[in-house]
């Protein structure tokens, strides 16, 4: 497909990445109206009836093995982690900051443990840009500058939320290939909610009187656009425009973030943070890149 055609797909995955940065904004106007246990429960919520329609419009194929549903069951109960963790980060720390250490630092640690637990081959041009990727990884953690202070509430929970999704991206690549990605995004929502559900009730979520307008106008956002709708658009425009793309893609994530923190919470935007979100967007192309010879390879295998 030429990039003629592949056009209104670019457009999609844009779209899908600047409302996932927005929601890092959101998240954190909805955790400060309730608690990170609420929110983290109505957010899948929300997502899982609204991602119902267009699972049944688009007529998913509802079906999986055994294998396939313990990578879901897996990739559901780190969700649930990670959600939790995305609202009690943003009750501590700024969205902004959070939304382009999560997006910036997750691809490198994905990569590394592909490389430690599943034996992923590596080129040397590949292994140069794991190195980029690290040091932009430290520069946002400000390590060069501060030390190991980052080990705090403020960034904490968004290094370990990294840590949470770039696990959750392997359990997705495993169960790409024993399931509809629309499917397991269903199960996965499903799992989620109901694990959230569990450690929000003694917080009462379904006390509707005690949650504000400002809550559910956000956690709506984040449940149904930033859910359902930024979902399906991520998975129809990644599957025309291939897999390898889509991981440099994610780097338009931290402007939606960055961009509506400052208009909403008017949070400063660093040199720092710039810096080290550019580092670790060129490690990813790097990585991502295909020489001549591969690209060769691949077609002589076919």
């Amino acid at each position: 497909m030429d990039n003629k055609n592949n056009t209104k797909y670019f457009i999609g995955m844009i779209i899908a990445m600047l409302i996932w940065g927005v929601a890092w904004t959101a998240g954190k106007a909805a955790t400060g109206h309730s608690s990170p246990e609420i929110a983290a429960f109505w957010r899948y919520a929300i997502s899982f009836l609204s991602i119902l329609p267009v699972v049944w419009y688009m007529k998913t194929k509802l079906k999986t093995d055994k294998i396939g549903f313990l990578y879901m069951l897996a990739a559901g109960i780190l969700s649930a982690i990670f959600n939790y963790l995305f609202f009690a980060g943003l009750s501590h720390g700024q969205a902004g900051y959070g939304g382009t250490m999560v997006t910036s630092i997750a691809p490198i640690i994905t990569y590394l443990l592909s490389i430690m637990i599943f034996g992923t081959i590596v080129t040397k041009r590949q292994i140069f840009a794991l190195g980029i990727g690290i040091l932009g990884s430290l520069i946002l953690l400000r390590v060069p500058f501060d030390g190991f202070a980052f080990l705090n509430k403020n960034s904490a929970y968004f290094l370990a939320c990294a840590v949470v999704w770039a696990m959750i991206t392997i359990f997705s690549q495993k169960a790409s290939k024993r399931a509809d990605p629309m499917f397991y995004t269903l199960v996965v929502f499903g799992i989620t909610t109901f694990i959230n559900m569990l450690f929000a009730l003694p917080s009462h979520p379904f006390d509707f009187t005690s949650l504000d307008l400002i809550f559910w106008l956000n956690i709506t956002f984040i449940g149904v656009f930033s859910g359902a709708f930024a979902m399906t658009l991520f998975f129809i425009s990644a599957s025309k425009i291939g897999a390898h793309q889509t991981g440099v893609f994610m780097f338009i994530v931290p402007i939606g973030a960055i961009v509506s923190s400052y208009f909403a919470y008017n949070e400063k935007i660093v040199l720092s943070t710039v810096l080290g979100c550019m580092l670790s967007f060129v490690a990813v192309l790097l990585f991502n890149i295909k020489s001549k010879a591969e690209k060769n390879k691949k077609l002589n295998i076919k």
